[in-house]
């Protein structure tokens, strides 16, 4: 089969590879789309160590079931699917709390690391334990379905500590999950949502998809900003889907006392954090980390309409265009929110 294989980090290329082997458990998906994600961007040049070649990566996908291992009985052949980007093992302590994304044993799809190689989607097939699959509603597209494990991230980030409809809320970050993140809140209910960004189209994006305020990052200090915006008092909660130092200080001082802020973001592997200020304050610092089950509500935000996608995807390409894409992606195009490859 056709795959998209990292060779060398910053080297991809086009392969022909051997078809993937199909557990009993498990079911041959025909892949239909699968979307580049920034961490397999970050992972393409080796700065992660999560990507050791040779790999294909790729974990944003979905298409149609090709063919069934013997044990599975609840999709068929031609059943139009997504599938979790973790692999949970179903058996350890965390498993059995439903906290998948805290699997002992997890692996990813398109991450090797230390631990475990797993091949991804970025390629014609891919095979996928049934127990990790979803249905799709028949009218959403495979390059909109790709995104669901995106939507799935903001759900869950969401869902760890869920705002009321009344709460002020801000957003640092309006990349791809911080403008998802916006749409999850509205749809909550939440209608006074301030989002920060440095670029002014994404700013603007924010506004259309719900966001009620957009200020923009570069300004000398954004709590400052915010609490002005808030009669002295800041957000009841913040989201940071950026993960630098910055971003991650603004939000610590953007909340009031006794605050939230929920952290998505994890660009940099280590940051300071103004200690004295959540101590004082006695705020509350969530890490959210992938998803845990979300998954049926991401698909049915994405089939009633309350989240859309189609404008965060700037470009649909044959997986044979992969290689460009990721050199573009690498070099910071600041035009481009999401690339979704077609094998």
């Amino acid at each position: 089969m056709k795959a998209l294989l990292l060779t060398d980090y910053r080297q991809l290329s086009i392969v022909d590879t051997p078809m993937p082997q199909v557990g009993d458990e498990d079911v041959l998906v025909r892949v239909g789309a699968c979307g580049i994600c920034g961490s397999d961007v970050h992972g393409y040049d080796g700065s992660t160590g999560r990507r050791i070649p040779p790999l294909v990566m790729g974990h944003e996908a979905a298409g149609a079931i090709e063919a069934v291992g013997r044990g599975v009985r609840e999709v068929t052949p031609g059943d139009r699917v997504t599938f979790d980007s973790t692999v949970s093992c179903g058996d350890c302590a965390f498993c059995r709390a439903g906290r998948t994304n805290l699997c002992d044993r997890r692996t990813i799809f398109g991450v090797s690391c230390d631990d475990f190689r797993r091949h991804g989607a970025f390629a014609e097939f891919v095979s996928v334990p049934a127990r990790i699959l979803y249905r799709l509603p028949e009218q959403l597209p495979y390059e909109h379905a790709a995104l669901i494990e995106a939507l799935s991230v903001a759900v869950h980030a969401m869902g760890l500590h869920p705002p009321a409809p009344s709460d002020t809320l801000v957003v640092i970050g309006c990349g791809m999950i911080g403008l998802l993140v916006i749409q999850v809140l509205r749809d909550r209910g939440c209608q006074s949502i301030i989002a920060v960004d440095l670029d002014p189209s994404r700013r603007r994006m924010a506004t259309e998809l719900g966001a009620s305020a957009a200020l923009d990052g570069a300004v000398a200090d954004v709590g400052a900003e915010i609490r002005g915006l808030t009669s002295g008092r800041g957000v009841d909660q913040a989201f940071e889907a950026v993960g630098i130092t910055a971003t991650v200080t603004a939000a610590i001082r953007s909340v009031r006392k006794g605050g939230v802020v929920t952290i998505i973001g994890n660009l940099s592997p280590v940051v300071q954090i103004p200690v004295q200020e959540v101590v004082t304050r006695e705020l509350s610092l969530l890490g959210s980390c992938s998803s845990s089950g979300e998954y049926p509500q991401s698909i049915d935000l994405l089939a009633r309409g309350a989240v859309t996608v189609a404008p965060l995807v700037s470009a649909i390409a044959p997986l044979e265009d992969g290689p460009r894409w990721f050199d573009r992606l690498h070099a910071g195009a600041s035009d481009v929110m999401k690339v979704v490859l077609k094998p």
